[in-house]
């Protein structure tokens, strides 16, 4: 048995259009597992979703396009998922979002509401949509994409630090309500990874360089190296494990 085989699940991932969800979807695909591509922007979501198919020599991927923001989209999300593949295996909570770099007491509340509202309240209502039906299954999986910044304090991204710290409870809430009818729920806590949102750390030789002394792999983080761990999750291999926050760090947090 392939521990690690997806054949048969039907996975929907926020966010997958580029960095972590992209490879999250490729990588599900890879493993055998139907996948919704889904972000704000409908030719992003197509061309993703092209690409798969196309790697995969089958239909594998077909994009829905919503904003996480508001939740008759997620509700158009899902349904459009169920009316594709009839049902939803593996939730990916991967979409996220923060405007603001600076000190906690200066942020206005619009951004401040803005990183509650797309970073927790989302993930909370795609948890409510999907929880029933795994519920009658008795099966599935809720995987959260949080951050390390959820673990440890921060002057200048301290919104967004409580948003993934609360991803990590909502994963724990869920896998102790919902355990006993069989499904999962955990989060990823990635470091820094070599991804668009986390540019401003990277793109600079020197300002990598001070961003990775911290972590004993001295490295920064690729996008497979947490789809690997979302495969784990969304498995068999990782059918013990729930309620944990699985970091991905490169050592950073040690």
């Amino acid at each position: 048995m392939n521990l690690f085989d997806l054949s048969g699940k039907i996975a929907l991932v926020t966010g997958s259009t580029k960095g972590i969800g992209e490879a999250i979807v490729h990588r599900f695909a890879e493993h055998g597992a139907n996948v919704v591509v889904s972000s704000r922007k409908a030719d992003a979501c197509e061309k993703v979703a092209d690409d798969i198919n196309k790697a995969q020599g089958r239909e594998a991927a077909i994009p829905i396009p919503a904003n996480i923001n508001y939740k008759e989209q997620l509700e158009q999300l899902v349904a459009g998922t169920r009316a594709k593949w009839g049902r939803i295996d593996v939730l990916v909570c991967n979409a996220a979002l923060n405007p603001y770099y600076g000190p906690q007491m200066g942020i206005p509340d619009e951004a401040f509401d803005k990183i509650m509202g797309a970073n927790i309240r989302s993930n909370h209502w795609l948890a409510q949509l999907v929880l029933p039906e795994m519920v009658e299954r008795k099966d599935g999986s809720i995987i959260i994409v949080s951050s390390i910044g959820g673990l440890r304090g921060s002057a200048v991204l301290g919104a967004y630090c409580i948003s993934k710290a609360a991803d990590m409870q909502l994963a724990r809430n869920i896998a102790v309500e919902y355990g006993p009818h069989n499904i999962r729920a955990n989060c990823i806590a990635p470091g820094l990874i070599k991804t668009d949102f986390a540019r401003a750390l990277w793109d600079n030789p020197e300002t990598l360089k001070r961003s990775t002394a911290g972590a004993p792999l001295r490295r920064i983080g690729e996008p497979d190296e947490i789809a690997g761990a979302a495969v784990f999750l969304a498995s068999k291999a990782g059918s013990f494990t729930t309620g944990q926050t699985i970091v991905c760090d490169g050592g950073a947090t040690i």
